[in-house]
């Protein structure tokens, strides 16, 4: 029989019901201090489903987080996906992690990726099960919250699997208000799928909200993601933001010019940017894309505002429901970003500056495409891109000279 002990303080808290907040203390977004720009971080999912939730693999990619400088350029979770626990909770209701991929336990982990300076995060449900068919929190939330908290948890994506019908909003809810009541700050991260309109409400519930169904690695995947996204972009702002789920890169399915353009995407609308690969063996070409100083310095603009699609002119085509448009802009606190993106095939594109929103209309502005680093200065932007690749333009709007 497995033994598991809890501390005294945990068990007051549960015993005592756990204090909630009331709706009075929630403002328009979720008022807990956390995400005030987009999660950047890891999850093992991607890396090897159930095999990968292990104790080995968190430490394994907290390491690779400093070896390989991420850690110096902001990546701060390392996240633990579904199958991570016994597949029942012991006798007192409590939920239990596997003791043959936990063996110290939880929180040892959680203590040692914390002296790295980083920050670990685990998988929950707000059903009766998870996905892969582990407990889920549903009638355990307050328990569960002061569980996580106890151990030091940091971030807690919570799925949609197994639950009873109708709007999923309240279950959401209900474990936010679990957090809350747990008193350690931790980033609630919504993997509700897109259902019920969540983008409508994801703002007072949680730190990010997944806007859409799972990720492949496809391009087809995250064109069609990105295009979703672009729709629902003035929901997106600091302390909850549209997750367009876990990234891609590094696991094969994408070439280098789709890579480039999964990740800048991914910066340009504000997503948490989560990678999903292997680290230890992560090809140098694509360590390179997520390790863009630029580019991630657009995800982490303080201003916090998603880029959208624009018309340029007459001669374009409009936007079509569900399919990547070739023409992006978005404000920065200190700027605007435009990216044009070669959506079907190798495609010569242009656009005025005259023609972006946010710029004040004609003038000449020094630039700095974001992929490459080249530098300009003038009235417009062009790039020759091969399929699916993508240029990104930061255009500074305080050094431009009309006439």
């Amino acid at each position: 029989m497995i033994q598991v002990f809890y501390t005294l303080p945990l068990l007051l808290a549960i015993a005592n019901s756990v204090t909630y907040a009331s709706p009075v203390e929630l403002k328009r977004r979720l008022d807990n201090g956390l995400g005030k720009t987009p999660a950047l971080g890891w999850n093992s999912w991607n890396v090897g489903q159930c095999s990968a939730a292990t104790a080995t693999s968190a430490l394994a990619a907290a390491n690779s987080f400093l070896t390989l400088g991420l850690k110096d350029l902001g990546y701060t979770y390392i996240n633990i996906d579904d199958c991570w626990s016994l597949k029942s909770r012991n006798s007192s209701g409590f939920i239990v992690p596997d003791p043959t991929k936990w063996p110290n336990g939880i929180k040892a982990v959680a203590d040692e990726i914390h002296s790295m300076g980083l920050k670990f995060g685990l998988y929950g449900c707000s059903g009766t099960q998870t996905c892969a068919g582990f407990p889920g929190s549903l009638g355990y939330e307050a328990r569960d919250a002061a569980t996580l908290a106890e151990w030091g948890v940091d971030y807690w994506k919570y799925d949609n699997c197994n639950t009873p019908s109708g709007n999923s909003s309240g279950r959401f809810m209900t474990m936010r208000d679990a957090l809350e009541g747990a008193r350690r700050p931790i980033l609630y991260s919504l993997c509700q799928w897109g259902r019920d309109s969540v983008w409508t409400w994801g703002k007072t519930v949680g730190n990010s909200w997944r806007m859409s169904g799972d990720i492949e690695v496809k391009w087809a995947s995250v064109a069609s993601i990105a295009s979703q996204a672009a729709d629902i972009s003035s929901l997106a702002g600091p302390g909850g933001f549209n997750d367009l789920d876990m990234m891609e890169i590094g696991n094969g399915g994408l070439n280098p010019a789709e890579e480039r353009t999964h990740f800048a995407l991914w910066c340009l609308a504000k997503s948490p940017i989560i990678l999903g690969t292997d680290l230890t063996k992560i090809p140098a070409s694509s360590l390179q894309i997520i390790k863009n100083k630029a580019l991630l310095s657009i995800s982490q603009d303080p201003l916090g505002k998603a880029a959208t699609t624009f018309i340029p002119d007459s001669t374009s085509p409009v936007p079509v429901s569900g399919k990547l448009y070739p023409y992006w802009t978005g404000h920065l606190s200190d700027g605007v970003v435009v990216a044009l993106i070669a959506v079907d095939s190798a495609v010569n594109l242009s656009v005025k500056f005259a023609d972006v929103p946010g710029l004040g209309g004609a003038g000449s502005y020094k630039w700095k495409e974001l992929v490459n680093g080249t530098t300009g200065y003038g009235t417009s932007v062009k790039a020759s891109l091969e399929a699916h690749d993508i240029a990104v333009f930061k255009v500074m709007t305080g050094e431009n000279h009309n006439g």
